[in-house]
């Protein structure tokens, strides 16, 4: 999505961060905003018609990469996030990207990993960034949060503070009754 916005803002992908925060776009729908220093969310940067055919792109574009590949779409997105993170972290970028953080408050949610935009650097997730939500996305997120508590506790998953062997503490989650 984020390259589709930035071909409509006529800026180069990567000047602005476009960030959701939520589950997936199909199930309870998601919040999005491009944070650009000023945290500017996208209907202040684009007619809503603009918006939901960016959206509606984004839903269908596995099936236009599988088009462009003539192969599958499945690990493009996922494979092409993983790298963007890794490279954030390794070269300190301090990059704003979309990731799944532990929760203690933030958008009103504790106690949960959720989809939410994070400043990635060499320390991992360095802030959690709260975006502006709009009543409707607002209520799209704790949708979403619920639907993942419910199979947090369906499968027993127990989220543990830890620490690694240097003392840098982390979370972990775990299904209860298994190392």
């Amino acid at each position: 999505m984020s390259t589709f916005v930035a071909m409509e803002c006529k800026v180069k992908r990567g000047k602005r961060a476009l960030v959701r925060a939520g589950g997936s776009w199909g199930r309870h729908g998601a919040a999005a905003a491009v944070l650009d220093g000023g945290g500017n969310s996208l209907p202040d940067l684009l007619p809503q018609e603009r918006i939901d055919a960016i959206v509606d792109r984004t839903r269908k574009g596995g099936a236009e990469i599988v088009n462009l590949l003539k192969t599958g779409s499945a690990y493009y997105a996922p494979s092409a996030a993983a790298v963007e993170m890794v490279e954030a972290i390794l070269k300190d970028k301090k990059k704003i990207l979309p990731c799944a953080a532990y929760l203690d408050g933030e958008y009103g949610i504790n106690g949960l990993f959720v989809g939410v935009p994070v400043k990635l650097g060499a320390k991992g997730i360095e802030e959690i960034i709260q975006i502006k939500l709009t009543a409707e996305e607002n209520t799209a997120l704790q949708k979403s949060s619920m639907s993942v508590r419910e199979l947090v506790t369906v499968l027993g998953c127990i989220s543990e503070k830890r620490s690694n062997s240097e003392g840098t503490e982390f979370r972990s989650t775990v299904i209860a009754g298994r190392p």
